[in-house]
C-alpha cells in the first residue's frame, strides 16, 4: 500500500516476516533481508507496538483496532485512533506488515 493508512484499512502481519517473543520482547526478523540490506535486519516491538500488532489479523479496520485498544487500556480514543494507523503505515513501509484494503465488507 502507497502512502499512509488510514483507519479504514485492513492489515496482517507481512507472510515474508516472522515474529518471535523472546523474554517478553516481540523480535520481527525479515525473510528477505540480506547482509548489508539497507531496509533489513531485526525489528524489535515496545509494548505499544505489541499491542497493536497482537490485534492486526486481518479481521476489522485500524478503526476498531484503535477502539479495542482504548477499551482495553482505558486510553483516549482520539490518541489510539491517530497512532494505529501511523504504526501500520511505518511497519507496511519496512514490509513487515501488509494492507488487506481498505476494509470493504470487515467489521468495524
Amino acid at each position: 500500500m502507497e502512502g499512509p493508512m488510514t483507519l479504514d484499512a485492513v492489515c496482517v502481519p507481512a507472510e515474508d516476516a516472522v515474529a518471535r517473543e523472546i523474554e517478553g520482547e516481540i523480535i520481527i526478523v525479515p525473510l528477505w533481508a540480506g547482509i548489508g540490506d539497507a531496509r533489513g535486519g531485526l525489528r524489535t516491538l515496545n509494548p505499544a507496538g505489541q499491542a497493536i500488532r497482537q490485534k492486526l489479523g486481518g479481521q476489522q479496520r485500524l478503526r476498531g483496532v484503535a477502539s479495542l485498544l482504548a477499551d482495553e487500556f482505558a486510553a483516549p480514543l482520539a490518541l489510539l485512533e491517530n497512532g494505529v494507523p501511523g504504526f501500520a503505515s511505518g511497519m507496511a513501509q519496512r514490509e513487515i506488515l501488509a494492507a488487506k484494503g481498505q476494509g470493504k465488507g470487515i467489521d468495524q
